[in-house]
């Protein structure tokens, strides 16, 4: 029984969690990272401030939690990318997961680029360079030419700027995505093309 209440007890903890990160995110877009406090996240949730701070000590705290959740897909994708073949099908499947990641994660790649100055110097800014150092490992072929590594490299640039600058056109958000992930799988196969082509 006591088994029973400490898988629920756990539950409820994990959705606090969960809606600390989403209002958090939601203020730290709306007004700025720098301009949101811990006491005005905890008023948004209608909790004491000692009530997040048994969940979050710190704003950064909130926010590395957000990026490792959110991000952890980018870090399963380079796993996995690391493993195969450089096929075409290969470097199409990762423009594929990565579009799909990015587009479960729009909330917080817009907070970031909104909030560069922000991001720069906290610890998520460097762990996604990371991230990105990791996936244009697995999207360049080793021996391919300068003008096919910047094709690759641009091809994760398209999906970056697919989801900020084509923001105010107007269409189905999904038909936005399908059309950026196109334009990004058209230059990984050029690149593929001209490697093989080497």
């Amino acid at each position: 029984m006591g088994g029973t209440m400490d898988v629920t007890k756990q539950h409820r903890r994990g959705n606090t969690r969960q809606r600390i990160q989403d209002v958090a995110l939601g203020l730290f877009a709306e007004q700025g990272y720098e301009k949101t406090s811990l006491r005005e996240i905890a008023e948004h949730l209608d909790v004491t401030k000692a009530a997040l701070y048994y969940h979050f000590k710190t704003k950064e705290e909130i926010l590395v939690s957000i990026f490792d959740d959110l991000t952890q897909p980018i870090l399963d994708l380079i796993e996995w990318g690391r493993k195969q073949p450089h096929t075409l099908e290969t470097k199409q499947e990762i423009v594929r997961r990565y579009s799909e990641t990015l587009a479960g994660a729009a909330p917080l790649f817009r907070f970031m680029q909104e909030n560069q100055a922000a991001v720069r110097e906290l610890r998520v800014g460097e762990t996604f360079k990371e991230r990105m150092q990791g996936l244009r490992e697995i999207i360049i072929d080793p021996d391919a030419d300068l003008t096919d590594q910047v094709r690759c490299v641009s091809a994760i640039f398209t999906m970056h700027a697919g989801m900020f600058f084509l923001q105010d056109i107007t269409a189905d958000p999904e038909a936005k995505r399908k059309a950026v992930l196109e334009v990004a799988t058209d230059l990984v196969t050029q690149a593929h093309r001209g490697s093989a082509n080497a």
